[in-house]
């Protein structure tokens, strides 16, 4: 009698039950609390440890990186007229005859140097580190039994999954991976297309190839179709570009060509042996909600997978964090919601997370050479708004294609460890005050929608700006910016809005000597201190 026919039979009425289950070849016993469905899954609670982290640096970094030309390269490559079209025809031919996979061909990730990468990354204070594990390009960056198309295999014929957990497991910090795969079934359909225009009119596109077609080949004996996952009708709309995001949700409604089960099953292979092998302390899931629900239930074996093997290691905890999008209200209390590229305008009663880059998700030369980089003090602004708001921000460091790391990117890096080897008090271990803030900034909010992308459309922070984080008795009031005002008063601190709260003492972050403030009903006075120099990202006051 498997798994599944004992829970039916028993209802799932105990949650505590001993089951034997099977997995990759071993058979093994556990304590099985969280079962695959959502109202299982509120039983979730987030651990301490991430709670406390509030940042974590992400390597969103893969065989898209090594054209360098941004986002998504591997499904624009093969839309006719695009730029990557325009720019792949230029640098390795037409897509009918070089397609993505000789792309990851190409890809040897040479000047890798995890160990070299992480100091960097632990030198911002940073408490969490995140690696690709795979994108909707469907490599997998980690060895698989489950995918031949890996990198072990082929393009830079590594572990890089293993090297990532390595360094970063050596330097104390938590590991994560990001998977993404789930949606190559539609994303890579424009690999099924060919130019309507030129010379090569009605030629399709790599993405029709089979084995048979690799004879003689370097691609011998591997099948694109495993790669592509292109053997299906496109779905409704394929030739518009744009048709994809309004169906990233599996709506049947939308005319999307839904997987067959055989591919979800590969998917969930994959993913529990990325867990099972590599023991990752996150997942990021790039979906809505967990990978393929509703079409499929997998999504949900995996969480319940991943939680319960958690708890079986920890005293019956899950010490573990799984990352979803665009969540409704049940969902975030099954899982970390995560906002890409966005942020909430209000203190969340759950943790969540933003996600964004410095750059572009994806290498891309022209940020660089453009100088269109976020600053490191665009970056700490952020986490300081985040973390007010009971959230952590996990930031993504563009690597080159060969795997380095380039000299304005290190520089922001450089330039957050700095402010936060004097600040990292405020921001790591804290929680939300009773406000987050105060300033002409919040009143500018932008609305979120969908999975976030308002970031930056609000007013930008300035002196006037200040957020909020306690530990315990202190609380920090961080000023956004730098003035050349010898005050700050701050108005959420007046005796009558902190319910007769008496500060007994206030301190400069990065300053030793004293600080004179006073306390009215207007609000807390400081005044900064003649020869003390106000960080030109953000100032610190440290309140008792």
């Amino acid at each position: 009698m498997d798994r599944r026919t004992v829970i039916k039979i028993l209802g799932g009425a105990l949650p505590a039950l001993y089951l034997r289950k099977k997995s990759f070849g071993m058979e093994t016993w556990g304590k099985v609390p969280f079962k695959p469905d959502w109202s299982s899954l509120e039983q979730y609670q987030v651990p301490r440890w991430f709670r406390d982290a509030k940042f974590g640096i992400w390597a969103h970094w893969g065989p898209q990186c090594q054209p360098e030309r941004g986002d998504w390269y591997a499904r624009g490559m093969y839309e006719e007229g695009s730029d990557q079209y325009k720019y792949h025809i230029k640098k390795y031919g037409h897509p009918s005859v070089f397609g993505f996979k000789d792309v990851i061909n190409e890809w040897k990730a040479e000047k890798w140097d995890p160990e070299a990468l992480m100091d960097l990354y632990k030198s911002t204070g940073a408490q969490y580190f995140m690696a690709l594990a795979n994108h909707h390009d469907n490599l997998d960056l980690f060895k698989s039994q489950h995918h031949k198309w890996n990198s072990t295999n082929v393009g830079p014929k590594k572990d890089l999954v293993r090297g990532w957990a390595k360094a970063a497991k050596k330097r104390g910090l938590k590991f994560g991976v990001s998977v993404h795969a789930a949606h190559a079934w539609t994303w890579y359909e424009t690999a099924q297309r060919a130019d309507q225009n030129g010379p090569l009119k009605d030629v399709h596109y790599d993405g029709k190839l089979t084995k048979a077609d690799g004879e003689g080949k370097w691609w011998q004996g591997y099948d694109p179709q495993e790669l592509y996952a292109q053997n299906h009708p496109l779905s409704k709309g394929s030739e518009e570009g744009h048709t994809i995001h309004g169906q990233w949700h599996w709506d049947v409604d939308s005319g999307v060509n839904i997987p067959a089960e055989s591919y979800c099953e590969n998917f969930k292979d994959r993913t529990l042996e990325l867990i099972n092998n590599y023991h990752p302390d996150v997942v990021y899931f790039d979906d809505t909600a967990l990978p393929l629900w509703p079409i499929s239930n997998v999504g949900l074996e995996i969480a319940a997978h991943y939680y319960n093997k958690s708890a079986r290691e920890n005293k019956g905890k899950a010490e573990v964090v799984i990352n979803g999008k665009i969540l409704n209200e049940q969902q975030r209390k099954c899982m970390v919601w995560d906002i890409e590229r966005g942020q909430s305008d209000k203190i969340e009663p759950e943790p969540w997370q933003t996600c964004t880059c410095i750059g572009a998700w994806h290498y891309d030369r022209r940020i660089y050479d453009n100088n269109h980089y976020k600053s490191a003090k665009t970056v700490i602004h952020m986490l300081v708004d985040v973390v007010s708001k009971n959230g952590n921000l996990l930031l993504s460091v563009p690597l080159r294609g060969d795997g380095s790391l380039d000299d304005k990117a290190r520089a922001v890096v450089e330039g957050i460890a700095d402010w936060m080897k004097i600040n990292a008090e405020s921001i790591i271990g804290t929680r939300p005050w009773r406000v987050f803030g105060e300033g002409p900034a919040q009143e500018d909010a932008p609305e979120l929608h969908a999975q976030g992308f308002n970031e930056g459309r609000g007013k930008p922070f300035t002196s006037d700006d200040i957020r909020f984080t306690q530990k315990g008795n202190t609380l920090y009031a961080i000023i956004m910016g730098v003035s050349d005002k010898k005050s700050f008063r701050i108005s959420s601190l007046g005796k009558e809005k902190a319910n007769q709260k008496v500060v007994n003492k206030v301190e400069i972050l990065g300053h030793n000597g004293d600080v004179k403030y006073k306390q009215n009903n207007e609000g807390l006075h400081v005044f900064i201190p003649e020869g003390v120099v106000q960080h030109n990202i953000a100032t610190v006051l440290k309140i008792t």
